[in-house]
């Protein structure tokens, strides 16, 4: 059981029987009263947001939450076809906001982890940083690069990412999975 200032981010509660991720808190004290925890939660079944605020006397269930291993293979009409890390030959699909924002950056055979909850997989967790191959950079055109210029690349996945000017076709990127953004180059 957590107490009301252990639920942070990241943490997955189990609140009205149901597995929720905590994707805010703040933890505050209005003049006189006790102290809360208002925090902004993700269902992970559902995919909907809701607001709570959790008092000084609740506590809260952590969810048993299991990991394991899954294997990328190909997406197809808004499906994304995956197995078992160990065995291929039982495949399954998944729909895009089961994955979450980062299924755009999904390259065939990546191995990402699976979130159950009573044996029935809930959500899917990326590695927070990714390298991937840009296919389609347009030239770097002269002009006012004085606080540094972005253009749009188009990476293997198909994904479009801000990017320096100086990133060229044939380059390796590394890109932030959670926002979507460029971090460096290979």
């Amino acid at each position: 059981m957590l107490d009301y200032n252990q639920v942070t981010i990241g943490k997955i509660i189990t609140y009205n029987g149901e597995p929720w991720e905590v994707l805010a808190s703040h933890v505050f004290r209005k003049q006189q009263r006790k102290p809360v925890n208002a925090t902004k939660l993700r269902n992970l079944i559902t995919g909907r947001m809701t607001e709570n605020s959790f008092h000084q006397s609740e506590k809260v269930e952590e969810a048993e939450v299991e990991k394991q291993n899954i294997k990328f293979i190909y997406t197809q009409k808004n499906e994304y076809w995956f197995h078992e890390d160990d065995d291929p030959s039982k495949r399954f699909t998944l729909t895009e906001d089961k994955i979450g924002t980062g299924a755009k950056f999904l390259k065939k055979d990546s191995v990402v982890q699976a979130m159950l909850f009573n044996e029935k997989i809930v959500g899917v967790k990326l590695p927070i940083k990714i390298e991937l191959k840009v296919v389609e950079a347009p030239p770097a055109i002269k002009g006012n690069t004085a606080q540094g210029g972005n253009k749009v690349v188009k990476v293997e996945t198909g994904a479009r990412v801000n990017a320096p000017l100086f990133v060229n076709e044939g380059d390796t990127i590394v890109i932030n999975t959670e926002n979507g953004e460029y971090v460096s180059r290979v």
